[in-house]
């Protein structure tokens, strides 16, 4: 298929600003990929969906305070810092993304900071994501990532809204997330609710968890037309032995398993063996999954609406079917549906 097939008109205000008042409150456009039947529901009417030895999957990614805003030594301008990956530990070394990019060069040196607590100089500018920048900072290093977190901020993309607020410190993390390491929020996680949970518990619905830490890369539009040629930025992914018998065992008593988020979708496809189950990992994917595309794991789909041309909409059309999936996304933006981060979710069964 080709880049193209996935683009669709998405106004600024079709994208949500701030989440629902509830995490289960959001809505949830339900689709049945056999038949293209779609129902308007409300997230909390997710629990009708599942039965008892059923199982979700969830990605327990935890995101962590990737925004620095600084300024440039000389002329004071204001600079955003994006940061992506610790490179290297001992000498404080991070890949990031810098805007404005084009006035920084090698040997800038950048202050964060009320009191330019920290300083960073940009080292290398020819990565193939922007920049690595060196800290220089002379106390420990849990010093150094306790000050580094201090002074950033959650990463809330900006087409959201230009910076975190308070309601995100809670809203922009699962009530699940326990592994820090993303830089972007596993969005389909959000809406599950400590209600919802005990719900699921007393109903026989499983959990399991995962982690996959998300890259900026994950939302970045694809380039190429010919999507065979896109090659997505691999992302560290940790499948342990529990998860992956839960998966399994599942499977084979006959029940579902429900991928929650796009990370969940493509994690439990990364590993699949000859006999249709997975194995304990621990290791990078860069899984890129389009239509046609044959699924071995997940059996049911709860993802968000995602924003036209991406990698997120792609492999939600690979599960749900191309034609169903566009037809539902016309759908929603006709109903008012919210599109991105904190809009609202589709389950696809």
């Amino acid at each position: 298929m080709k880049q193209k097939e996935f683009e669709f008109t998405l106004t600024e205000e079709q994208i949500a600003k701030y989440p629902a008042e509830e995490r289960d409150e959001s809505r949830l456009l339900v689709l049945h990929k056999d038949t293209g039947e779609i129902e308007h529901r409300v997230f909390k009417n997710f629990i009708e969906y599942v039965s008892e030895g059923d199982l979700c999957v969830f990605n327990d990614t935890k995101v962590f305070p990737a925004k620095l805003y600084g300024n440039k030594e000389r002329t004071g301008a204001e600079i955003e810092v994006f940061l992506l990956r610790e490179l290297n530990r001992e000498q404080r070394l991070w890949d990031v993304l810098v805007d404005p990019a084009r006035k920084i060069r090698i040997g800038n040196k950048l202050y964060f900071g009320e009191d330019n607590s920290l300083v960073a100089e940009v080292i290398d500018n020819t990565t193939s994501r922007g920049r690595t920048l060196r800290f220089l900072f002379d106390g420990s290093y849990e010093e150094f990532k306790n000050t580094l977190y201090t002074i950033g901020s959650l990463p809330v993309p900006k087409w959201i809204r230009p910076r975190a607020e308070e309601i995100d410190k809670e809203r922009f993390q699962t009530i699940f997330a326990a592994n820090e390491g993303a830089v972007a929020s596993p969005a389909a996680g959000l809406h599950f609710s400590r209600i919802l949970f005990k719900h699921m518990e007393v109903m026989g619905v499983n959990s399991a968890f995962l982690t996959l830490h998300m890259g900026n890369a994950h939302f970045h539009t694809v380039e190429v037309e010919d999507l065979s040629k896109h090659k997505m930025d691999s992302e560290p992914l940790i499948i342990t032995p529990e998860a992956a018998e839960a998966v399994n065992q599942t499977k084979r008593k006959g029940h579902k398993v429900v991928a929650v988020g796009i990370t969940v979708l493509r994690g439990l496809e990364t590993f699949v063996t000859t006999t249709g189950e997975i194995k304990e990992f621990e290791g990078w994917t860069n899984k890129f999954i389009f239509p046609p595309y044959k699924f071995t794991i997940p059996d049911a789909l709860v993802t968000n609406f995602h924003m036209p041309k991406s990698t997120m909409l792609m492999n939600v059309a690979a599960f749900g079917g191309y034609k169903n999936v566009m037809n539902a996304y016309e759908v929603a933006l006709q109903e008012g549906y919210r599109f991105g981060t904190y809009g609202d979710a589709m389950l696809i069964i």
